[in-house]
C-alpha cells in the first residue's frame, strides 16, 4: 500500500480570515482569497489535506460542538464549490490552561494525524501562520512552512525573523496559493 501524499494545515489565518474573537458560527468563517482554490489544486495534484487547529473556544465555553461542526460543514461546502476537500479536521478543544498534549505547540494532533494516515511525519509539510504552529510542526518532525496571512501578515519583519530562527528550515510563502504552487512544482 502506498503512503498518501499528505499536507497538514492550520485553519484560522491560513484557510479563513483570523478572528481574535473566534469563529463561532458558519457565517463568521470567511475564506482568505485564493486559499480554497489552493486546496483544490493540491487535491487535484494528488495531495490529501488535513486541518490541525486549536479551538480553545470550546474549552472556554464560547462555542459548542454543534457550532464547531456547523462551521466545518460550511468550510467543506465552500471547498466543494471550488472542487476541493479537506480529508479530516483534527482539533484541540482544550483551553490553554489545561496543559494537554493536543494543543499546539504540543505535537499531539500531528502525531494523531500521522498515526491515522500511516505516514512518517518528516515527509509531511505543515502550513502555519504563527510561531506556535511552527513549533508544533518542529516538535512533530513535520516540514514547517509559514504563510504570510493571518497572524503572520501583521507580524513585523523582526518578529518573523525571530520565528525563522526559532524554527530553522522553515520555508516562507505569501499565502496558501503560493505554498500550493511550491509543493506542486516539486
Amino acid at each position: 500500500m502506498q503512503t498518501p501524499k499528505l499536507v497538514i494545515t492550520g485553519r484560522d489565518g491560513i484557510l479563513n480570515i483570523f478572528r481574535s474573537d473566534h469563529v463561532k458560527a458558519p457565517e463568521e468563517w470567511q475564506p482568505i482569497p485564493g486559499a480554497l482554490e489552493a486546496v483544490a489544486r493540491l487535491n487535484h495534484a494528488g495531495w490529501h489535506v488535513v486541518v490541525a487547529t486549536n479551538q480553545s473556544g470550546i474549552g472556554r465555553g464560547m462555542i459548542d460542538m454543534t457550532s464547531v461542526n456547523a462551521v466545518h460543514s460550511h468550510m467543506m461546502r465552500l471547498l466543494s464549490e471550488k472542487g476541493g476537500r479537506i480529508d479530516a479536521v483534527f482539533f484541540c478543544p482544550h483551553a490553554a490552561t489545561e496543559q494537554c498534549e493536543c494543543r499546539k505547540p504540543a505535537p499531539g494532533l500531528m502525531h494523531d494525524i500521522g498515526e491515522r494516515y500511516g505516514v512518517e511525519l518528516h515527509t509531511v509539510p505543515m502550513v502555519c501562520d504563527t510561531l506556535r504552529d511552527l513549533e508544533a510542526a518542529q516538535a512533530a518532525g513535520c516540514r514547517p512552512h509559514l504563510v504570510r496571512t493571518g497572524r503572520a501578515a501583521v507580524a513585523d519583519a523582526a518578529t518573523v525573523d525571530q520565528w525563522l530562527q526559532a524554527v530553522p528550515g522553515t520555508l516562507v510563502h505569501d499565502d496558501m496559493a503560493a505554498f500550493a504552487e511550491h509543493l506542486i512544482a516539486r
